[in-house]
């Protein structure tokens, strides 16, 4: 058998992995995904949707990341976004999760989110007022409140958008930029909406994969597998609620030990 063979994936193989997971009818999902983690999956992206769907049923829903920030967001260069027409940077299957036709975007300008299923009305509406990016008014926070899961296709905890929300709760200094910025921002319908928020703090060099262990020791977190690709699914909840005490005892947990001492003070001058 070649390589290839050995690892291509169909839709039954990866609905059936995800059941294996433990992911039911009915469940809330935030999936951030690597396509090309699985090796080949036959007909590319649609089949990982289609079976993310499948598995969570029409009582179930689906939301994966559409960010758009960059690191020269901010006062002096607001970001320009547009609902319908900024692309994401989040991969293949966020791209054509949020080109169907059922599929509903949130308006935040960096930190946007796109939803199937009856939960997405709750989840986005009013992202966009939001005073931070991922805070208790976002999609990442109101699903922990729906007892929503975080599922990493292939990819490790430094694309988990989720422990944003945990810095942002918790407070830590180096997170957020000091001054607000004037985001500008495109509806579904098109009009213009101007809003007053704070965005993240680019360049602080972090270390998200450290928790990994700790989730899964912790029963937090339980992986599986699929072709090549290492699934990871997490309890947002109990991920915040855990971090946010580490947080709030240790605000720097999770930079790495390379930021040392004299950046820290910097950012309190």
């Amino acid at each position: 058998m070649s390589r290839m063979l050995k690892y291509t994936v169909g839709f039954e193989d990866i609905l059936l992995s995800l059941k294996e997971l433990g992911i039911k009818q009915g469940d809330v999902l935030l999936v951030h995904s690597s396509l090309s983690s699985f090796g080949y999956v036959r007909c590319g992206a649609d089949t990982v949707i289609n079976a993310l769907l499948e598995v969570v049923g029409q009582e179930g829903t689906v939301l994966v990341p559409t960010l758009t920030g960059k690191n020269t967001d901010g006062p002096q260069n607001p970001p320009i976004f547009n609902v319908r027409e900024t692309p994401c940077w989040t991969g293949r299957i966020p791209t054509e999760f949020m080109k169907r036709r059922q599929s509903r975007r949130s308006l935040h300008p960096t930190h946007s989110v796109s939803g199937i299923g009856p939960l997405v009305p709750f989840l986005i509406n009013g992202h966009e007022n939001s005073t931070t990016p991922c805070g208790k008014a976002s999609p990442y926070y109101r699903l922990a409140e729906k007892s929503g899961y975080i599922l990493l296709v292939g990819v490790d905890q430094e694309s988990n958008t989720t422990i944003h929300t945990a810095e942002e709760l918790a407070k830590v200094p180096y997170h957020m930029q000091r001054e607000p910025t004037d985001a500008i921002i495109s509806d579904y319908e098109g009009n213009k909406i101007i809003k007053h928020l704070y965005l993240h703090r680019w360049g602080v060099p972090r270390k998200f994969q450290r928790i990994d262990g700790e989730l899964e020791k912790l029963g937090i977190m339980c992986k599986g597998k699929c072709g090549r690709s290492t699934l990871r699914l997490i309890n947002s909840m109990q991920m915040i609620d855990w971090l946010v005490d580490i947080l709030h005892n240790d605000p720097w947990y999770l930079c790495l030990n390379s930021f040392n001492v004299s950046e820290k003070i910097g950012m309190h001058s």
